[in-house]
């Protein structure tokens, strides 16, 4: 396989250059494939385009091919545009957009390959194929050193529900395994479907046999398994990852495996790819290690080059395409208007969905629009892009925007209505206020629970800045920037030097502070804007004052 482009590519075509969705009727685009691509997906682009396959290029040939091509098709090496495959760490979507270059992937064909491979791995791990194999060829024959663990009737947990962890599930019961998974926003439904429970974090890595991960890389999955997760784990749990490298702490795999905690580990990813040669996991003697395989079947790489070459050329006859991953260039004076408000509903998105206990999933969401503009004369769609950004991002892989909001939407069973409330006054300023309510979920702080049993957060625009105006029932005003402590306590005094003092002594500068009650010497919400994130003993001692009842710590 050819060698990887250059990943310092930051720009995609000149300055100036049309967009490669417009084109003159009486020609056929060109379509730069820069990486191997399947012969199938080839065939398809060569209906509609004249195709250039160009590989191992230099940096400064690509730039200069590019200025004369309508599109450009990469597998992993290079950045912008087609990504034939599912991850764009990779592409510099910034530039592409500023560019007039819609970037797009190729999201599903890789599903039912990687799911197998996830299985390749728990069966091999569990007879000890790899370890077997390796001793046979060196010409021993030690039946009594490579017994197995039968599957039938063990318990696996799947760590991330969706398109290849429910694979997953599906297969593992027809192992006879007792498969239970663990997705805060997978809708139970579809786990019960298939006979799956879903359950806490804790409750999955301390009863599974085997645990499997499917989750992707964000903030608050990196690495999820660690020294402490292990401790938690029955001992001979046995691991597979054949998601993303860095939701391990390999340092701590090594050391569980070595303790005995872990029987075996068979993994596909790795934090550092390819890892060192000298790598302790690798070559540690209960681990069974491949090379990112988890895409790499015949089918899944035909079934990958055929649905970005759809894309392209659906991108090139000016369509926008389901799959893509940025958005369209926004006008200026619409962008400058709406800025501050954007903000706002990516940021109540993220507060919204970070208020939701795990169990059932979140379908259903109201958002609410404040403003005195007529409605024909007001349109959302952005607005609502970014709240579907903020409720979906931080719990997953997906990359939302304009293009791709409702889509990404969907297809994750999440029901968006919107509401406009009419108001008195100007409509020169085009939004008063944005409420989001999740209808039929848990939370993790209960104080965010309206009258009307959603949770609902409040926001609007304070001096050209982001605030947080209402939690539940309870009115507050605090800026939406760093990060946010949310206290329910007894409404008495002294309970914000106390507070405050806490966070002063272990140097968390604290940036807004505000106290919402319902009534005096009653029940308070305090909203608190922090600039860092406390460590957990921080949080604990305000959890300790004996007049907090609830908090919760959400990061912005």
């Amino acid at each position: 396989m050819a060698p990887p482009l250059p990943s310092s590519l930051t720009s995609v075509a000149p300055r100036g250059r049309r967009s490669f969705v417009v084109m003159a009727m009486d020609a056929k685009p060109t379509v730069l494939v820069a990486e191997k691509l399947g012969a199938a997906g080839l065939d398809l682009l060569k209906t509609f385009a004249n195709v250039d396959c160009s590989y191992n290029l230099t940096q400064e040939e690509l730039c200069t091919k590019i200025s004369l091509c309508d599109a450009l098709i990469v597998r992993s090496g290079t950045k912008v545009v087609g990504r034939a495959g599912v991850g764009i760490d990779n592409v510099d979507l910034s530039a592409a957009t500023e560019h007039g270059c819609l970037v797009v992937n190729a999201p599903t064909a890789n599903t039912v390959a990687a799911a197998e491979h996830g299985i390749a791995l728990i069966t091999a791990m569990a007879r000890n194929v790899a370890q077997a194999d390796a001793s046979v060829k060196a010409g021993k024959w030690l039946r009594n050193k490579y017994v197995g663990v039968s599957l039938v009737g063990k318990t696996l947990a799947v760590m991330g529900f969706g398109k290849v962890g429910s694979e997953v599930a599906r297969r593992a019961k027809g192992l006879g395994m007792h498969v239970i998974a663990h997705d805060p926003y997978a809708p139970a439904d579809r786990a019960h479907a298939i006979g799956v429970d879903l359950v806490s974090f804790e409750e999955a890595i301390s009863t599974a046999d085997f645990i499997s991960l499917h989750m992707p890389l964000t903030p608050a999955t990196s690495k999820i398994l660690n020294d402490e997760s292990f401790a938690k784990m029955k001992k001979g749990v046995r691991i597979v990852n054949v998601a993303r490298g860095g939701v391990i702490d390999e340092d701590a795999l090594v050391r569980a495996l070595d303790a005995g905690i872990v029987a075996q580990a068979a993994l596909d990813v790795f934090t550092e790819e390819p890892p060192a040669k000298d790598n302790k996991l690798v070559l540690h003697e209960n681990v069974t290690a491949t090379p990112h395989l988890g895409a790499s079947t015949t089918e899944a790489q035909e079934g990958v080059a055929i649905e970005i070459a759809e894309a392209v050329v659906g991108a090139l006859k000016g369509e926008l395409a389901a799959t893509a991953v940025n958005a369209p260039m926004v006008p200026a004076e619409v962008l400058s208007e709406l800025a501050p408000f954007v903000v706002v509903a990516e940021k109540l998105g993220r507060l919204a969905v970070q208020l939701v206990a795990g169990g059932s999933g979140v379908k259903s969401v109201k958002v609410t629009y404040a403003s005195a503009r007529a409605p024909d004369d007001f349109d959302t769609r952005l607005l609502r892009a970014m709240i579907i950004k903020g409720l979906i991002e931080p719990i997953s892989s997906a990359f939302v925007n304009l293009v791709n909001a409702d889509f990404t939407a969907k297809q994750r069973g999440l029901r968006i209505t919107e509401e406009r409330i009419l108001l008195d006054g100007s409509p020169e300023n085009p939004l008063e206020y944005i409420q989001v309510q999740i209808a039929n979920v848990e939370s993790k702080f209960a104080s965010a629970i309206s009258e009307t049993g959603e949770v609902k957060v409040e926001g609007m625009v304070k001096d050209g800045k982001p605030h947080l105006t209402r939690v539940g029932s309870f009115n507050v005003d605090v800026s939406l920037e760093g990060s946010l402590i949310l206290c329910r306590q007894v409404d008495q005094p002294g309970m914000i030097g106390k507070v405050g003092s806490i966070l002063g002594s272990e140097n968390v500068n604290v940036s807004f502070m505000s106290v919402g009650r319902i009534a005096p010497r009653k029940h308070a919400v305090m909203a608190i804007g922090v600039d860092e994130e406390p460590k957990k003993e921080t949080l604990k001692k305000i959890g300790d004052i004996p007049a907090v009842e609830e908090f919760v710590f959400l990061k912005l």
